[in-house]
């Protein structure tokens, strides 16, 4: 493994890679070697196939990264960065250590780096038992308990955590070398007489106390840390953990939860498991007791109520998503707050198919010329909207407001050939909705879809539109491309980023963070402007 300089120098480090880059595009054999030793993406390919793949500056960052002995460019940098101001004073540093441990606003921990950066610097957690919980050091706990035992349920450290929240909290625990250390360490302290029920209010979301259990099975998704606390008499019913459990793919925690009696109405997770195309989660909930006709409260800013059956026909969820909700007795002739059936809500998200399914023998509903209009957007029906406007040509200028935010909406579904057919019918194109007062340009960008973005461009979208969390749609790129808790892996953020450049969205500031992939984009664009 190749070893970095005491300062190590970014700048010089994308040298390498570019250099690197230019050697394989030169058919150099040396250069070929390293991207096969290095590049987990070109395991098994041979030589021969090798030169004819198309490889790109963040490929030959990320072998550089893995060069170096970190698992991807952005840890690099991050290390770099760490490097960078380590002389400066000790609770800067330790700030920033503990982002990397705990994570930082929506952005999850990087236990990787934060452990390669204790190695180097053991001091890190020296004289502090609640720093010592982040790590699992058992003997540094210890002496804490011994001291005063009363220490075991009070706030402190530097993010003012109590120790059993210290614990369970910490991203390290996905590093083989912390479980087992954190885990014992869990025991310790429930053990000296630590509440199993500890919670803790982060300055980032003062409004939701966070507990020790939300940590294991919430933030973590871990296994062994969830069974210790639930074994310790933790309650599963603190209004976070199971929400958040049903974010993972492996729904092991989430059953854990179950068994130890978490009640599902009233948590929100029947809803946050329906932002997923996760029908087993959805199955789990309803069979654990989720009542498919309870309304909850619904993350969007307007803290809307919305009944699961409307929510899952809002996330785009198959019919068989619609079906289970229906056998576990969803009512069809249930109302929502803006007076829609699901038949009718249905049909304006333009979901014929299920509008068959959703529709009673008490559906005598009467539609407007307008809203029949709006269902015949919605399902893209081109024939039925060139007959509504051809009689009516002032029709898209008479919709409500709540009828206009259908772009957005099936934008956010997504559901190009709806979005094609209203704003070629004379949508506005920056009107706003979904769940965060976004335009659709806006949303077609968070979900990664660049074929969308490329058409809302074309047709008048800015990539200044705002939304309610009050940025833009660079903003939203930035955010999107590079946080797990986008409920897709599908996305192409570097397409979208292209075309965003394309209509003339300038090179982002370099305090924007990106994917790998988005950033080496911008960069080259960077160099292209520096040399020209």
């Amino acid at each position: 493994m190749k070893q970095l300089p005491e300062s190590p120098n970014l700048s010089h480090l994308k040298k390498q890679a570019k250099d690197l880059l230019r050697a394989f595009e030169q058919d150099d054999p040396s250069a070929q070697q390293r991207f096969l030793v290095s590049l987990p993406s070109l395991r098994g390919v041979d030589a021969k196939a090798l030169a004819t793949q198309e490889l790109r500056l963040h490929d030959a960052q990320s072998c550089i990264a893995r060069e170096y002995g970190f698992a991807s460019w952005t840890e690099l940098k991050g290390y770099v960065a760490w490097k960078t101001v380590e002389q400066q004073d000790r609770e800067g540093i330790v700030k920033r250590w503990l982002a990397l441990v705990y994570g930082h606003g929506y952005m999850d921990p990087q236990p990787k780096l934060a452990a390669r950066l204790l190695r180097e610097r053991p001091d890190l957690v020296a004289g502090d038992p609640w720093l010592a919980c982040a790590v699992g050091n058992e003997t540094q706990l210890r002496s804490a308990l011994d001291a005063d035992p009363e220490w075991v349920n009070r706030a402190g450290g530097p993010l003012r955590m109590p120790p059993l929240v210290a614990v369970t909290h910490s991203g390290l625990v996905r590093d083989p070398e912390f479980t087992q250390p954190l885990e014992h360490c869990a025991k310790l302290l429930l053990d000296h007489g630590a509440d199993p029920n500890q919670s803790w209010i982060s300055p980032e979301f003062p409004d939701f106390p966070l507990s020790a259990l939300f940590g294991a099975a919430g933030k973590n998704h871990h296994e062994g840390m969830t069974r210790i606390l639930l074994e310790a008499g933790a309650s599963p019913n603190d209004n976070e953990s199971l929400y958040h459990s049903v974010e993972s793919g492996d729904l092991t925690c989430t059953r854990m939860l179950l068994d130890a009696g978490a009640v599902v109405d009233g948590t929100n997770a029947m809803g946050r498991v329906l932002d997923y195309d996760r029908i087993e989660g959805l199955r789990l909930l309803l069979k654990h007791g989720g009542n498919p006709g309870k309304r909850s409260t619904s993350i969007a800013p307007t803290g809307a109520l919305t009944f699961p059956l409307f929510h899952a026909i809002k996330r785009g969820r198959s019919l068989a998503h619609i079906q289970l909700l229906l056998d576990s007795g969803a009512d069809v002739n249930v109302v929502n707050d803006e007076g829609m059936t699901p038949y009718r809500y249905a049909l304006f998200q333009g979901r014929p198919e299920i509008a068959a399914l959703v529709r009673s023998g008490n559906d005598m509903e009467v539609f407007s010329r307008e809203e029949l209009f709006v269902a015949a957007c919605a399902r893209a029906d081109h024939a039925a909207v060139r007959a509504y406007l051809s009689a009516d040509p002032e029709i898209v200028h008479r919709l409500s407001e709540g009828q206009l935010r259908q772009l957005p909406e099936m934008a956010a579904q997504p559901n190009l050939p709806a979005v094609k057919v209203m704003v070629e019918a004379g949508w506005p194109i920056h009107v706003t909705g979904g769940d965060w007062g976004a335009s659709a340009l806006n949303l077609a960008v968070y979900r990664g879809y660049a074929e969308m973005a490329e058409f809302l461009l074309a047709h008048g979208a800015s990539w200044e539109e705002n939304h309610n969390f009050g940025g833009n749609v660079m903003g939203t790129l930035s955010f999107a491309s590079r946080a797990d808790n986008v409920e897709t892996d599908s996305g192409d953020w570097l397409a979208c980023a292209k075309t965003l450049s394309a209509h003339g969205m300038p090179v982002p500031p370099e305090r924007y963070e990106f994917s790998e992939d988005v950033t080496d984009y911008f960069e080259a664009l960077r160099d292209v402007a520096a040399t020209s």
